[in-house]
This record gives structure tokens, sequence and C-alpha cells, in this order.
């Protein structure tokens, strides 16, 4: 047995005191919340946050088949994770800016598996910022939902024997979410930003990124055509994890 950190069975991290079980989730990110947050002074954001627990490391320019933009990388001084940043145009606190939190998914953002849309949802993000003219990734390096790759593949074993993404997960006595998106944010606000409109249809996501200082102003759907194989898994997160989906499918 492969031992992972966890929260209580059935719970999910996401953030300092923040367990929450996912099929009681409804979180909803209404137009009064946003326009309460617009009203606050920019000088307030993050001021309240713990802030030096990670650094940036280097910084290099990245052509790619979406557009020029640059490529970021930073190191947690509290744990051993790495984060890749992809930003392109001006970073002001001032300015609503397109921001992403993308998780890791090796086999669907190299491999290009049909099973997720992960791969599918980074593309698209990249296209959304290259369109927009400014905006930021921050690719977080929590694989499967922080279990890491090889629990994962574990994880899809037991999905080919029909257990959903959550299930899977719970016979293999891990949590449902292991992510912690407070570095993340961290890295947002040393690219001086402040005021964002975050693509995401993870509520939670939203949650913890609001908690962690950010001003949220808009979230930003990003609904991609998924192929028969991921219809599944794009339920189960609806479902059970309550995100913000239609399920649309090619």
């Amino acid at each position: 047995k492969i031992d992972t950190p966890r929260p209580p069975p059935g719970f999910i991290n996401i953030g300092p005191r923040l367990l929450v079980a996912p099929r009681a989730c409804s979180y909803n990110y209404s137009l009064m919340e946003v326009q309460a947050s617009q009203e606050l002074p920019v000088g307030a954001c993050g001021d309240s946050v713990v802030t030096g627990t990670v650094e940036r490391v280097a910084v290099a320019s990245l052509p790619t088949e979406w557009g020029d933009f640059q490529i970021a990388a930073y190191r947690s001084l509290t744990t051993k994770e790495e984060f890749v940043v992809l930003f392109k145009g001006e970073m002001r606190r001032d300015v609503p800016t397109l921001v992403r939190i993308h998780s890791q998914c090796l086999t669907g953002d190299v491999f290009g598996s049909t099973k997720c849309d992960c791969g599918r949802q980074l593309n698209r993000t990249m296209q959304m910022i290259e369109q927009e003219g400014r905006g930021a990734i921050v690719y977080q390096q929590q694989e499967g939902r922080g279990i890491g790759i090889v629990n994962k593949i574990r994880a899809y074993a037991l999905q080919d024997q029909g257990a959903d993404t959550v299930e899977a997960n719970e016979r293999l006595g891990l949590a449902v979410d292991l992510r912690d998106y407070r570095q993340c944010a961290e890295i947002l606000f040393d690219l001086g930003l402040c005021r964002v409109k975050v693509i995401s249809n993870n509520p939670l996501k939203l949650r913890a990124l609001e908690d962690a200082g950010l001003k949220i102003v808009e979230r930003v759907s990003i609904e991609v055509d998924a192929e028969e194989d991921a219809a599944g898994y794009l339920r189960t997160k609806k479902e059970k994890l309550g995100h913000l989906l239609e399920l649309k499918r090619s």
C-alpha cells in the first residue's frame, strides 16, 4: 500500500481549515458576490495573506502554436513542489486579468488522453489568453487531484472495472481531492495580479482562491467538446464534485 497524507475520508482539502464534502458542495458564485468583490479597494488585495513561501527561479520566452508567452519557474520554500507559469501581457493589480490554475495531467496534457478534458482545457485557455492579450496560467504539479501519477494509474485500473473517479479514490483509501491552492495564489500575487477573471468550472477552486485574498471579478466558463470516453468522468465531476458543467460532447 502506498501511503498518501489525506484529510478525513470523503472530504476535500482546499486550504487552511477548509475540508469540504464533495457531495454537499453547492458553492454559487453569484453576481452579488462578484459586485461586492469589485467594490473592495485594490490595496486590500492579499494584504493579510502570508507570503514568502514561494520563490521565482527563472523567466524565459516561450513561443507556442497558440502564440508567444513568457514562462516562469517557481519553487515552493515549504514543500518539494515546483510550479510553472505561462503568462502574457502586462500584469497589473488594477486590471481584471484572465487566470487559470491548471493541475498537471500527464495523461491528458502530454499523451492526449480522451478519458478527461484536461488537455483540451489547457489548450483552450492558452487560446483565450492569446486572444485577450493578457493572462496567466499557473501549472500546478499535483497530478491526479494530488494523489500522484502512480496512484492515478491505480485509480484508472479500478475505473476500467466500472468505478467512477471518486469511487476509485475511495476504494484505494485516498482522498477525493488533496490539492492546495494557496501557493498558486501567492504566485499570482508575485506576478503583480489582484483582480482576476478565473477560468474554471470548479467552485471549490474559486472559493480557495478568494479565501487566499484574490479579488475574483468574474468566473469564465471553460467547457470544451469531449470524446465519448470522457462522458462518465465529466458526469461524475458535475454530480459528485459540483463542477459547473453543461456536459457538451463532440
